[in-house]
């Protein structure tokens, strides 16, 4: 059981990732580098070759997140991943754990918002033990009162843990509540603790019973393997289950902003720290996909290295904060978040490193940014792809993403014209028009008990030039 459960954090309530910097980065190819494959019955087969090791790895994916939630429900998915290990009716429960462990491999499974996943990493002649424990648990998964009871205790646990006792993550948390009105994304995936209490288990098996039909499901396979070979494999495995009906996946658009959102939380045990985020589109919701491979690159030029923008002016030479970053997570099926975040130094404000924030956001609309620190950017994401890509299972993730949010893996193909493609002009435009106060929140976090005022840049005198975030690519 460790063996899934020490990496089962939802993928979720990592602060770090919601708000670290995502630069646009795909593979250059001259080919298409992913064999595709229809069952039968409506599953997906998606087979990349990758022969630098015998060893492979074998994802079972499904568009089902905390995003296709309802109000009351929220965490659901996540819940249905642990039930997930409980055992099937053919294997107790532990026994999957125990039979990739015995095969010299290791499982694990994820939630995001978007989707919900389940991997294997096995010695590459061994992928059909996976696949056959996959379809065992598609087809014949147990619900049992028992376990469910014991498993909705370590979800609380976990919820405790990561948002509940941490200060970021209670933050965060209320960030996403704040900056979206109607979207999905405003939900935890974790899940609300009152909602918590009140799901049941015939709740998550009518969850499962409407997500996880076999034609729902993207099976995603890297590693030194014959794409053939592993579509037989999935033909006899998975081939036999008998689909289902396809749920319709709600697309709960944002409304439009009539003006900045602001809190200021005083959370117990908190340090000071400044959380922002402009709603824009993503690649899958955006008119023209440049514009979200300008906002990765313009997150990169703003904290690409110790060299960036942000890095450079706020921490060292204005010191106004000891930590900052920007990060855009283009990979989404609904419309994300452009993100700035950082932390004051011991002496400084969160009011000075707000205005500082908002004024580097102004440079770029007014001045633009320079070719050098484009093709910098460029560069470094072309870099920072290839040294993920490295690894197997970065691989499979990034093609899972990218057929779960409905952007579709063929986009991987096309790296190299799209960042070139990307202009000083482009990225100035994202900025006029998308890191605007109509779209922006801001939140900041202060320790409890401190009293101060909350003020408006740009509002008065209550404003003292205040000494003035699964899956991007």
């Amino acid at each position: 059981m460790s063996m899934f459960r020490r990496h089962c954090r939802p993928l979720i309530v990592a602060i770090a990732a919601t708000f670290a910097t995502t630069a646009v980065a795909l593979p250059v190819q001259a080919e298409p580098s992913v064999h595709e494959f229809a069952l039968d019955n409506g599953m997906k087969v998606l087979v990349k070759p990758d022969s630098r090791a015998p060893v492979v790895v074998s994802q079972l994916w499904f568009p089902v997140g905390s995003s296709h939630e309802r109000p009351g429900e929220t965490g659901i998915s996540h819940i249905l991943e642990h039930m997930m290990f409980k055992g099937t009716e053919n294997r107790e429960t532990g026994e999957f754990s125990r039979t990739i462990s015995r095969e010299g491999g290791r499982l694990n499974a994820f939630t995001g918002r978007d989707f919900t996943g389940y991997y294997e990493e096995l010695q590459a002649d061994r992928l059909e033990v996976a696949l056959e424990l996959e379809a065992d648990r598609l087809a014949n998964i147990r619900f049992d009162e028992n376990e469910f009871e014991r498993e909705m205790e370590v979800v609380r646990e976990e919820r405790r843990q990561r948002v509940d006792d941490n200060p970021l993550g209670l933050g965060s948390e209320r960030f996403n509540a704040l900056a979206w009105a109607t979207s999905p994304y405003r939900q935890p995936i974790i899940g609300w603790a009152e909602d918590l209490d009140s799901i049941t288990l015939d709740d998550v098996r009518d969850w499962y019973e409407k997500f996880y039909g076999v034609n729902n499901a993207t099976l995603v396979v890297v590693g030194d393997v014959d794409p053939e070979a592993v579509h037989d494999l999935a033909r006899k495995h998975f081939g036999p289950l008998e689909p289902r009906p396809a749920p319709e996946a709600r697309s709960h658009g944002e409304i439009e902003g009539l003006g900045e959102r602001r809190a200021r939380l005083r959370i117990e045990n908190a340090t000071p720290f400044l959380l922002m985020g402009y709603h824009v589109p993503s690649l899958a919701t955006a008119d023209d996909s440049n514009d979200s491979h300008a906002l990765s690159l313009l997150a990169s030029i703003l904290d690409g290295g110790k060299s960036a923008r942000l890095p450079q002016r706020l921490v060292r030479d204005e010191e106004v904060a000891s930590s900052v970053s920007a990060g855009y997570r283009g990979v989404a099926r609904l419309d994300t978040q452009f993100t700035l975040s950082g932390r004051p130094p011991p002496a400084g404000s969160l009011d000075d490193l707000e205005q500082a924030l908002r004024t580097e956001v102004e440079r770029i609309i007014d001045e633009g940014v320079s070719e050098e620190e484009l093709e910098r950017a460029r560069i470094q994401a072309r870099a920072d792809y290839v040294y993920r890509m490295d690894s197997l299972s970065s691989q499979a993730m990034q093609i899972g993403l990218l057929e779960t949010t409905g952007i579709g893996w063929e986009v991987m193909d096309t790296f190299e014209e799209a960042i070139a493609a990307v202009t000083r002009e482009d990225i100035q435009s994202v900025a006029e028009r998308y890191l605007v106060d109509n779209r922006l929140t801001v939140v900041h976090i202060e320790p409890r008990g401190e009293i101060s005022p909350m003020p408006i840049p740009g509002q008065g005198p209550a404003d003292t030039p205040t000494p003035p975030n699964d899956t991007g690519y």
